[in-house]
C-alpha cells in the first residue's frame, strides 16, 4: 500500500527535480529517498523516475502520481490543522494565499485581529495571484484564498465559496495634469500583472486609444517610483495606495467599476473553526479599511 511518506517523497522530488534537494527538505538521507522511490515503483508497478545525465525527471506516470500526491498531502495537512484548531483554537495552523496589494494592507490588519483572538493559532501566508491562489485552495494547500474579480471575470466553480470583503476603487497615477485616461494617451504607460495589464488595456481602448506599455512590474512601490520619476503613468488599486503612496505622485479616482475583493474557501459549509476565525478576522479588517 502506498504510504503518506512515499507521497511526500515523490511530491518533493517533483518540486525540486532532485533527490538531493528532496532529501534535504524532508530531512532524510539520499539513500532513504531512493529506497522509498524504489518501493513506490514496485507497489504501483510502473517506472516513476528517469535518469537524465546527472539528474532525474519524472515519467508520465510519475508526474500523474506526484500531482495527486500534492493534493492528498494538502488535504492531510489541512485536516491536521483543522483537528488541532478544533480543540479550542488554542493551537494549529491556518493558511492564506493572497495577492500583493491585499497582503500589504488588509492581511496584516486581519493577522493582528486573529492573533489577539486566538494567540495560539499560527497563520501561514503565501503571496500569489488570484488564479494561483485558487489552485492552492483546490489542492488543499491553503485554507483561504483572497482574490479579486472584475465585472467580466469568469465565475468560480461551485466548489469555491466567496465571502465579499470590500470593493477596491481604481486610481490614475500621474505627476499632475489631466485627470482622465485619454488625457495621457500619448504618454508611456506602466503595467502590472497579466490580468491587471489586460484590464488596463481594455479601459484605455474604451477611452479611445491603445496605451504604449513601456514598463511592466508587479511591484506597486516600483510602479509609483517610476511614475514619480516621470517615466510614465498608470492605474493602481486603492489597497496598494493604502499600503504605500509616493509623495510626488497625484492619485485621481477613476469613474470605473471597482474590483471586488473576496475571501474564497473550498467545499461545503460549515468552514472548519480555524478557517472561520480567519474569515472573521478578514471581515473585521475589511470593515476597518472601508
Amino acid at each position: 500500500m502506498v504510504t503518506l511518506v512515499q507521497l511526500r517523497v515523490i511530491d518533493a522530488v517533483r518540486r525540486h527535480g532532485s533527490v538531493t534537494a528532496a532529501a534535504k527538505e524532508l530531512r532524510y538521507t539520499q539513500p532513504s529517498i531512493s529506497h522509498q522511490l524504489s518501493r513506490l515503483e514496485a507497489q504501483v508497478g510502473a517506472h516513476l523516475i528517469q535518469r537524465v545525465g546527472r539528474g532525474i525527471r519524472l515519467t508520465a506516470a510519475g508526474r500523474l502520481l506526484a500531482e495527486r500526491a500534492a493534493e492528498i498531502i494538502g488535504r492531510v495537512d489541512s485536516a491536521t490543522a483543522e483537528l488541532a484548531a478544533l480543540v479550542g483554537l488554542n493551537a494549529g495552523r491556518v493558511r492564506l494565499a493572497g495577492f500583493n496589494s491585499v497582503m500589504s494592507s488588509l492581511v496584516p490588519q486581519a493577522a493582528t485581529v486573529l492573533a489577539g483572538q486566538h494567540p495560539g493559532l499560527e497563520l501561514g501566508l503565501t503571496d500569489s495571484h488570484p488564479e494561483d491562489a485558487l489552485e492552492l485552495l483546490r489542492a488543499g494547500q491553503v485554507d483561504v484564498a483572497v482574490i479579486f474579480r472584475y465585472d467580466d471575470t469568469v465565475p468560480e466553480d461551485g466548489s469555491v465559496r466567496l465571502t465579499h470583503l470590500l470593493d477596491d476603487p481604481l486610481y490614475l497615477l500621474t505627476t499632475g495634469g489631466g485627470t482622465l485616461l485619454a488625457d495621457h494617451a500619448s504618454k508611456p504607460w506602466i503595467a502590472g500583472c497579466e490580468r491587471c495589464r489586460r484590464h488596463l488595456v481594455e479601459m484605455c481602448e474604451r477611452a479611445g486609444f491603445s496605451p504604449r506599455l513601456a514598463y511592466t512590474t508587479d511591484d506597486m512601490v516600483v510602479i509609483q517610483s517610476l511614475v514619480a520619476a516621470g517615466m510614465g503613468v498608470t492605474t493602481i488599486p486603492g489597497l496598494a495606495l493604502r499600503a504605500h503612496q509616493h509623495p510626488a505622485i497625484t492619485a485621481t479616482p477613476l469613474p470605473t467599476p471597482p474590483r471586488r475583493i473576496y475571501a474564497a474557501t473550498y467545499g461545503e459549509p460549515p468552514d472548519p473553526p480555524a478557517t472561520a476565525a480567519l474569515l472573521d478576522a478578514l471581515t473585521h479588517a475589511a470593515t476597518a479599511v472601508r
